[in-house]
């Protein structure tokens, strides 16, 4: 019998206030949420559901007005601006709508730089950043600027620097949001094959046949999760 999986991530009560008196904006507004190891999450809601603003708190960019984010075992809340930092670089992976790739940096090179940020040495780097880029078929494109490469290639390069330290969980952002469609089906059948090799993601979309890649669906509204279930339960 297989292991349940561990909880990675566990909001209880989260809210985000801004202001105060007759500015005061609940951005969250009470959610509770649980991501488990090998979840594959799509948030959805319109601008101003609070989507974004959970996002943020996921990737230990803010922290909760009132409540509790538990990642794992540790409560973000109360961890330093620096140690939020840490736990960033060496626990979560980062990919976006804009690619985010330096200019006139190789593909391998540009997927090294979180392993530089973590001090790994560049025998082991280079191996790990290889083999990353590998897991995204691009091992061929090494050497590649990311002008050499077309937009799928170039998301294809964000997405292996996001996996290259092994994180706890990926948070992707409107990852196909500059690719057409044809590009985005491939990026999402990616990210569901790493998915399958055991990554959790988070990815924010507006784009309900880009999150029918996904196990589970989130609608965020006014502050609140109003809707979790199979896309099948929710996009039907």
């Amino acid at each position: 019998m297989n292991a349940p999986a561990r909880r990675i991530i566990a909001l209880r009560d989260v809210f985000k206030i801004y202001g105060s008196g007759d500015t005061e904006v609940r951005a969250l507004n009470g959610v509770n949420l649980d991501i488990d190891e090998g979840d594959f999450v799509a948030v959805m809601g319109s601008s101003g559901s609070g989507k974004s603003t959970c996002m943020n708190m996921l990737g230990c960019l803010d922290t909760p007005t009132h409540g509790a984010y538990r990642f794992y075992d540790v409560e973000v809340g109360d961890l330093s601006h620096d140690e939020r930092a840490l736990l960033r670089r060496h626990y979560i992976g980062f990919v976006f709508q804009s690619f985010n790739l330096l200019a006139r940096t190789s593909a391998v090179e540009n997927v090294e730089l979180p392993l530089i940020y973590k001090g790994v040495p560049r025998k082991q780097r280079r191996d790990l950043a290889l083999d990353a880029l590998d897991r995204v078929g691009l091992a061929d494109r090494f050497d590649h600027t990311p002008a050499q490469l077309s937009g799928g290639q170039q998301q294809r390069v964000a997405i292996a620097r996001a996996i290259v330290t092994a994180p706890a969980f990926l948070v992707a952002d409107e990852p196909t949001g500059n690719l057409d469609s044809a590009r985005s089906v491939e990026i999402m059948r990616l990210l569901q094959g790493l998915n399958a090799d055991g990554i959790t993601i988070i990815m924010v979309t507006h784009e309900p046949d880009i999150a029918a890649f996904a196990r589970r669906v989130l609608i965020f509204r006014d502050g609140l999760i109003t809707q979790d279930g199979t896309p099948r339960e929710v996009l039907s």
